[in-house]
């Protein structure tokens, strides 16, 4: 234990202080202190109340600041100070099985067990430190093991409009999926979706591995961003004590919204659907920070996109599909037809399928799509009685065997199947019958 000229010693000889000269919904201006781009800086009310802020943009003197908390009390000339901290956050084991905020604080419990403090905007990671991606992960899934395959260290984004089934299909895959270590991050979810995943989605055994980061949908942009943040690096000390972890992120669609509200309030000027130019760089500095690495362990990441207006080539989800490593499209048609899980096969892909997949398999997955392919382009002609049997022999194979292949694509939540039963199915819906 230090003594106290050790602990005088310590203590910063000056202040960087600076003054509020504006306060908006958008956020806080002042002039001065003396800060860099991100820095944390501490807002004192003149009711004594103090709150932390975000530095989000530096124009000269004049600071753009983002509070982490409502701005209640705060007026022209309130003091600004600015911390010597890091954006950082406090993990340990102790985590594990606790609901934690965007600052890794407890919101259902304390803390227990070692802590180590993990920056939340690392050195990007060297890309010959990174392991290949050839191990598979069994999901439980059938559409996805044998068609759409994730391996251990992969990066998958879950494409889906609202009310189609993305956090049905995460919760399959968070009680389905095997890993040392689960990390969750919902945000800027609505609050009744936080309790709703816990005891609906998690299972007991799940939970205890699992730790789950909250920012919900009231909360300020600079919270709702930070917790993405938070749950990558939470995610990245499993992975550098050697763990294999799951990181599930619902949404990062709602991440970049965040973003965008934090540099329109800096001053970028809206671009592309009214996201700033920032966003675009945001979305990959946050991805890439997944995988795994040689010698440690490995962050596998599902990402659920949330699709504006049922559009696959709104700004977000094209930038995702160019930085994942795949993608899984739900279909709202599908999902009104009452097909669950939703999966359009077609628009979906792996690109690690020849990795992760046999030869044997690889032909059975070609072959399915190749049905569903010509069913897609034909159905209308069948519908309309307009299709003569024998015209095409591959649609002629696909309507013999369409009910099996659709009872193939379904799934119940709590089924499972494994690896074998799921192959035994694939051949059973492909598998050409002699009419009687």
């Amino acid at each position: 234990m230090s003594t106290w000229p050790q602990a005088l010693a310590q203590l910063p000889l000056y202040r960087r202080v600076g003054r509020v000269t504006r306060v908006t919904d958008l956020g806080i201006e002042s002039r001065g202190p003396a800060a860099a781009l991100g820095d944390i800086c501490e807002l004192r009310t003149t009711g004594g109340e103090r709150m932390e802020a975000e530095v989000v943009a530096i124009h000269g003197d004049q600071i753009t600041l983002m509070p982490y908390a409502l701005c209640k009390g705060l007026t022209v000339g309130a003091e600004v100070v600015a911390l010597d901290v890091q954006p950082s956050v406090q993990v340990g084991t102790g985590l594990l099985g606790q609901v934690v905020d965007a600052f890794a604080r407890p919101i259902d419990g304390a803390i227990a067990g070692a802590v180590r403090e993990m920056p939340l905007h690392p050195l990007p990671l060297n890309p010959l430190a990174r392991a290949p991606i050839n191990e598979p992960l069994e999901t439980g899934i059938r559409a996805i093991d044998a068609l759409l395959p994730l391996g251990r260290g992969q990066r998958m984004g879950i494409f889906a409009g609202s009310g189609v089934g993305k956090s049905s299909l995460l919760g399959m895959l968070a009680r389905n999926l095997t890993a040392d270590v689960a990390v969750i991050g919902l945000i800027g979810e609505r609050g009744r979706e936080v309790q709703d995943f816990l005891e609906k989605r998690l299972s007991t055994e799940a939970r205890a591995r699992t730790v789950v980061v909250v920012a919900t949908a009231e909360q300020p942009a600079v919270v709702r961003a930070r917790a993405a943040y938070t749950a990558t690096s939470i995610a990245e000390y499993f992975r550098a004590e050697g763990r294999h972890v799951l990181l599930m992120m619902d949404s990062i669609t709602r991440f970049a919204m965040a973003r965008r509200e934090i540099d329109l309030a800096a001053g970028q000027p809206p671009t592309a659907r009214g996201y700033t130019p920032s966003v675009f760089s945001a979305i990959p500095a946050l991805c890439e920070r997944c995988g795994g690495l040689l010698g440690a362990g490995s962050i596998t990441a599902l990402y659920a996109v949330l699709v504006d207006g049922d559009d696959l080539n709104e700004p977000v989800s094209d930038a995702l599909r160019a930085t994942l490593d795949g993608h899984i499209v739900l279909s709202r048609e599908m999902a009104n037809a009452g097909h669950y899980p939703a999966i359009d096969v077609l628009n979906s892909v792996s690109r690690l399928d020849e990795e992760l997949l046999k030869p044997d398999d690889r032909e059975l997955a070609k072959e399915l799509r190749s049905l569903l392919a010509v069913h897609r382009r034909q159905h209308d002609m069948v519908d309309m009685g307009l299709y003569k049997a024998g015209s095409n022999p591959k649609m002629d194979h696909a309507l013999q065997n369409w009910d099996r292949i659709n009872e193939f694509l379904r799934q119940a939540p709590a089924e499972r199947s494994s690896l074998p039963q799921t192959r035994m199915a694939l051949v059973d819906a492909l598998s050409q019958r002699v009419a009687s």
